[in-house]
């Protein structure tokens, strides 16, 4: 068998695309080493995104309300980018390093998502990948 070579492959009777990943430039996970996402048999796959801009930037240190806005927006971004947008999104997981700010998620989700809203995790971590972050989102959506 050769691996990685191969671009679909039979799986019970219906063709598995092989995984593409999802570009963005400018990247701003590149330093990182991570892709913002994968797309496969119509499914977008997000990592984690956060209060990262275009740039690479963190923005909104210490204020959540403005790392919120700027992680919706990175995820409204890459979706883009792999022919989506957040009202194809059928699952988020949230992370926040401060619970109190569940309210807020919530009304968020109100802001950015419309009824039906995607199945959601909401999970409190001790901390993000920097130490300035408090909100992570990483996502599932369908191809627009």
């Amino acid at each position: 068998m050769d691996h990685g070579i191969i671009n679909t492959h039979r799986c019970a009777g219906a063709a598995v695309v092989k995984p593409e990943p999802i570009q963005l430039d400018p990247d701003p996970l590149a330093p990182y080493r991570i892709s913002p996402g994968f797309k496969a048999n119509g499914v977008l796959y997000l990592s984690g995104h956060a209060a990262i801009n275009e740039s690479g930037e963190l923005v909104g240190i210490g204020d959540f309300d403005a790392q919120a806005k700027a992680t919706f927006e990175s995820l409204q971004r890459t979706l883009q980018a792999g022919g989506s947008d957040l009202s194809n999104v059928i699952k988020v997981t949230i992370y926040l390093t401060d619970m109190s700010h569940f309210e807020k998620i919530v009304a968020l989700r109100g802001e950015w998502f419309s009824d039906p809203y995607p199945a959601d995790t909401i999970i409190e971590v001790t901390s993000l990948a920097l130490p300035e972050l408090m909100i992570e989102i990483e996502a599932i959506a369908v191809e627009s």
